[in-house]
């Protein structure tokens, strides 16, 4: 998308870094992203905006895999089968790199939840976080990037 003027259509107003841009969309569209963003505490339209295309270019920018991510594992596991605690460290140090940090939570008698906080190409930690869900006693798995935010202004 250029940003060059379209013939008679202003490209947006410019005021200290900032530009103004309009939407057209739908009323019911946008009633409900009202409802939706005062219940998440957004003082304004625009703030939520700017998450929302922060978020999408997040989501981009992890979705090229050289690029360095972080992200975030989420493991729900059986901790009363055999050797299960055992494969998950022996995994985490098999790739000491790109796991940064544990958290480890007793949920209850027999299921705990383990947050592992990763760090590297987003196809590394795709292919690290497979591995450790499919482990036989994980009962759920998700990974969640998120970016560096070295180029995020």
């Amino acid at each position: 998308m250029s940003k060059e003027k379209e013939p008679g259509r202003p490209r947006g107003r410019e005021e200290a870094g900032l530009v103004r841009f309009s939407v057209s969309m739908p009323e019911s569209l946008v009633d409900g992203f009202d409802r939706l963003i005062e219940a998440q505490g957004y003082k304004t339209r625009s703030e939520a905006v700017r998450d929302l295309i922060r978020e999408r270019l997040v989501r981009r920018e992890w979705e090229e895999d050289d690029r360095p991510v972080a992200g975030a594992l989420t493991l729900v596991y059986d901790h009363h089968v055999r050797g299960l605690a055992e494969e998950l460290t022996r995994l985490q140090h098999e790739h000491i790199g790109l796991v940064v940090s544990a958290l480890h939570v007793h949920l209850d008698h027999h299921n705990c939840l383990e947050v592992l906080v990763m760090k590297g190409e987003a196809r590394r930690l795709t292919e690290v976080s497979d591995r450790l869900i499919a482990t036989r006693g994980v009962k759920h798995g998700k990974l969640t990037f998120t970016t560096t935010g070295e180029k995020l202004a």
